[in-house]
């Protein structure tokens, strides 16, 4: 029993000590790299990165400014210039009382402005696409090119149909189950599969069957969602915008347009982004039978195709 009781506190203080090391440097990677644009829509957190044409990344639910450069790394040695922000409710960026999409997306005219960018490309990523739309929408003079990338989007259903929630499993497990940054730390590192499937809308199989560098990705994807309680508010709001998607104009949209999907994610876009791609004039879709929300598998294949429409 001292035995038991002395292995019981070693690991606990084993625990502790390597939830406080991740912590550490998971706030100290969000602390740095940043600023914070004071536009006429309130303050907005960006970094900028790489030379040539701007790049608007607008990142998905769990995201931040440092999301958007991790998508948008190998569009950077690519030679686009990327500008990623953090949406509303993301870590220096506040949430204010009305964070719609069309919100948003004037939100990201106003950042442009403040940094004096008159025009950009566009790359959405999954609860980043209903704002993308919007943007498109609400300022195409200012949108040379719109990319969807596992994008929530509305999809028409039948009355008997029960309509796919993408943002049900992440509420749950942040609303319920991760309250606090120990806990989420605690979730990824004794059940990875579980918050593979839930989180990231993965199937485990898809990662295991995936080369090193795919697994290695999925792993840094999960653990740059820390620090979660600076990203809590975000989180939310995208689960209440995306779960009641209304269809957009998106006939309206004239902007040249790439939509990119995979047929299992486990947050149901696929049907999404195909309907937006064949209603929004010209849009090219590209599906893929597997990879889950985070394309495992296809990381060189969607950079080649997402360089070659920008160009």
């Amino acid at each position: 029993m001292i035995l038991a009781g002395l292995l019981a506190a070693a690991l606990s203080g084993l625990t502790a000590a390597s939830y406080r090391r991740d912590s550490s440097r998971a706030i100290e990677r969000v602390s740095t790299g940043s600023q914070i644009a004071e536009t006429r829509c309130g303050p907005i957190e960006y970094a900028v990165a790489g030379e040539g044409a701007p790049l608007l990344v607008v990142h998905g639910a769990g995201g931040g400014y440092d999301q958007g450069l991790e998508f948008g790394e190998p569009l950077i040695r690519s030679g686009f210039r990327v500008i990623a922000m953090s949406r509303f409710g993301y870590l220096r960026t506040p949430l204010p009382s009305d964070a719609s999409p069309a919100v948003q997306a004037d939100a990201y005219a106003c950042l442009l402005d403040a940094l004096n960018v008159t025009h950009v490309a566009l790359a959405g990523v999954s609860a980043g696409g209903p704002s993308s739309m919007q943007f498109a929408l609400r300022h195409p003079e200012r949108i040379t090119a719109l990319v969807l990338v596992v994008p929530a989007a509305y999809v028409p259903r039948s009355d008997e149909e029960t309509p796919t929630d993408t943002a049900r499993g992440p509420l749950l497990f942040f609303d319920t189950a991760l309250k606090s940054d120990f806990l989420f730390w605690a979730a990824i590192k004794l059940a990875p599969g579980t918050a593979t499937r839930t989180i990231l809308g993965t199937p485990q199989t898809v990662v295991e069957n995936a080369v090193a560098a795919e697994q290695a990705r999925v792993q840094q994807t999960l653990d740059h969602i820390l620090p979660v309680s600076l990203r809590r508010q975000g989180l939310l709001n995208d689960a209440a915008v995306v779960s009641s998607l209304p269809r957009f104009e998106l006939e309206k949209i004239t902007t040249p347009t790439l939509v990119i999907g995979a047929a299992d994610c486990l947050y149901g876009t696929f049907d999404g982004a195909r309907y937006t791609a064949a209603h929004i004039p010209g849009a090219r879709f590209v599906g893929y039978p597997s990879g889950g929300h985070l394309l495992v598998g296809h990381q060189e294949a969607v950079t080649s195709e997402i360089v070659a429409f920008l160009r």
